[in-house]
């Protein structure tokens, strides 16, 4: 028997009369067993998507692949909980993976300023950011969930919960997600710290007149992301990086060869511009073209959201005045009250004086407030995937620099507190998207929100702990610079650009400009200006192989004979996408922590296996391997 959801489900109902999957309210989805499984992909969920974000600048939603995971966990070891319980857990792997997604904007900028973050430091901020940001959703959930019901689609919402119902049906998910995890593994332990037998990295360079450089690194998360995100966002970054790469570097390139000799790089006293390779171009000039696109884009993001900011507050106010008592209110304001506590106190833990935790303490509170309501409800609009939190991010960290200028407090320190703020605010903006996706999802199932709101709320706390001691334990790995740097951090790299440079007057003001008027045409011709500035940002290496993973996509819908058969097929191809992005962030970042612990990462690839050939035969490997599963795939038929 093929279930399916209600007809309700998608709108044509009032949110009262709305009549949800499981319609017996006296059942629970939590026990012990199923508290112990959710915490355990919420902590798998924060650790991949730090790795991974932070390699290549993007993330993924845990929803749908903490679906599929929890279900199969669900029906080994909880089977009588059923839906509610695989519900449970994707809502618990969302908490960890949006943790993730906040933190690492921010918080490993203060490590590229040269600073050192305490564990106290980055639990404290992640923490109340949490706490705050769920209260905020909480207090808005009547009117977002329910009264909106079928005004605000959430299509990741729908497309998790249409996952779940078919969970009750069987499917082949898990499986495809078990065959990416062992491809991604493989190649990884492979080319990593494990043994890193074999070099990963195709790599062309031009050096005479026209300099220019082109790599590629065969990496299988990277390819699963591209294949998820689809070719619309993987060209768009693609282009970014081919403007970067192909355009402005070497034309910069051309100009630096020609400056006479004695003149130095503005940032490298040591280096003669005249002798700049094409690297040295990329990171002494174009990245800060491509900070300036960002920061113009973030600018642009926030003040479109005007309408948006003000509809919502105006929404808000009016649905908690009419807004019915009880049904866990208690339990929202305690929650509430614990993030303005915990934020507090984190202010006077990160601040060097009384003022500077005072104002900046409530400058972050009134911020994320302003920023969590409209989180709240663009992800009824566009899911969490594509909420602009950078652009939010970034408008409120210029907010916050331009007030720690006024009051004088420029040091490194107090760049360090500032940073430490914006994480609190990164967290609680994450924190409501992923908190209103997943009570959505509770709510079309017939779960119960206080049930959601307890367990979410421990997994994104657990989140925290994993993604601080995270981004600590490879802190020696992100400060590595250079043509293939082991982590892109594009917008943490951006943070700490914008606010160091803003405090000490000592930005390369005619590139940020530059930038700031590219990201102005781009938005004259109506093109996605943050997905454009990150690609030009990152690395083409990184870039290159997301593109390729979504031409695997393209290839799997043009070669699919039927509407059916192709959406099997990229279902099937998502989870297996998703088990590489898992098997090789997993995999990666236990390669480090074995290289750390002196344990792996002594060998280096010898002759023809540290080729480019050696490289082409591992993308070859790659691309046949990911794709040969999902183009067998075939339709099953339901009765």
């Amino acid at each position: 028997m093929n279930k399916k959801l209600p007809k309700g489900a998608y709108g044509g109902v009032s949110g009262k009369d709305y009549v949800p999957y499981i319609t017996d309210k006296s059942k629970t989805g939590g026990n012990l067993t199923v508290l112990i499984i959710g915490l355990l992909l919420a902590s798998v969920f924060a650790a991949s998507t730090a790795y991974s974000g932070m390699k290549a600048g993007l993330t993924v939603a845990a929803g749908i692949p903490g679906a599929i995971i929890g279900s199969a966990f669900v029906s080994i070891f909880a089977k009588k909980k059923g839906i509610l319980a695989k519900n449970l857990i994707q809502g618990m792997s969302s908490g960890g993976e949006s943790v993730a997604s906040g933190l690492i904007f921010v918080l490993p900028s203060v490590i590229l300023i040269g600073s050192q973050i305490s564990f106290i430091e980055g639990i404290a901020v992640g923490v109340g950011g949490v706490f705050f940001g769920i209260g905020i959703a909480s207090l808005v959930h009547n009117y977002l969930i329910i009264e909106e019901h079928g005004k605000l689609f959430y299509p990741e919402s729908m497309a998790i919960s249409e996952t779940l119902v078919a969970s009750d049906s069987g499917g082949d998910s898990i499986k495809y997600m078990g065959i990416g995890f062992g491809i991604g593994g493989i190649i990884t332990v492979l080319t990593s710290s494990f043994l890193n037998l074999a070099n990963n990295v195709i790599s062309f360079v031009g050096n005479k007149t026209y300099k220019w450089k082109f790599d590629m690194e065969v990496n299988p998360l990277l390819l699963g992301i591209g294949f998820i995100v689809g070719l619309e966002v993987s060209l768009t970054m693609f282009a970014g990086s081919i403007l970067s790469s192909f355009g402005i570097a070497p034309l910069i390139a051309y100009f630096t060869d020609m400056a006479r000799d004695g003149v130095m790089v503005w940032n490298n006293p040591s280096m003669p511009i005249n002798e700049m390779t094409i690297s040295a171009v990329s990171s002494s000039y174009v990245k800060y073209i491509g900070a300036g696109m960002m920061l113009c884009g973030g600018i642009i993001g926030a003040v479109k959201l005007i309408p948006t900011i003000i509809a919502s507050i105006k929404e808000t106010t009016k649905a908690r005045a009419t807004a019915t008592k009880g049904d866990g209110s208690s339990t929202e304001m305690l929650i509430l009250l614990g993030g303005i506590v915990v934020g507090f106190i984190a202010a006077f833990i990160i601040s060097g004086n009384f003022t500077m935790a005072l104002i900046g303490a409530v400058l972050s509170l009134l911020l994320s407030l302003l920023f969590v309501i409209v989180a709240g409800r663009l992800t009824g609009t566009i899911g969490t995937s594509n909420l602009p939190v950078s652009g939010m991010t970034i408008a409120s960290l210029v907010i916050v620099t331009l007030v720690f200028v006024i009051m004088g407090w420029t040091s490194q320190a107090d760049n360090k507190s500032l940073l430490l703020f914006g994480s609190f605010i990164v967290v609680a903006i994450a924190m409501a998207g992923g908190y209103s996706q997943s009570q959505k999802v509770t709510y079309v199932i017939g779960g119960n929100k206080n049930e959601m709101q307890r367990y979410f709320t421990l997994a994104s706390v657990v989140g925290v702990v994993v993604v601080v001691g995270t981004i600590i334990l490879l802190s020696d790995q992100l400060k590595i610079t250079g043509d293939n740097p082991p982590f892109a951090l594009p917008q943490a790299n951006l943070m700490s650009t914008l606010t160091s440079g803003i405090m000490s007057g000592d930005l390369p003001w005619v590139m940020i400009l530059v930038g700031v008027f590219m990201a102005v045409v781009l938005y004259f011709l109506n093109l996605p200006i943050m997905t454009i500035a990150i690609g030009f940002y990152l690395p083409i290496a990184t870039t290159s192989i997301i593109l390729v993973g979504a031409l695997i996509r393209v290839l799997v819908e043009k070669t699919s004979k039927s509407s059916s058969e192709k959406e099997v097929k990229v279902a099937n191809g998502i989870s297996l996408s998703s088990g590489l992005v898992a098997g090789g962030s997993i995999l990666g970042l236990i390669g480090i922590i074995f290289q750390i612990a002196g344990w792996a990462g002594g060998n280096s690839p010898t002759g023809f296996m540290a080729s480019n050939g050696a490289a082409i035969g591992l993308l070859v490997i790659l691309v046949v391997l990911a794709t040969l599963p999902i183009m067998k795939s075939k339709v099953k038929k339901h009765d």
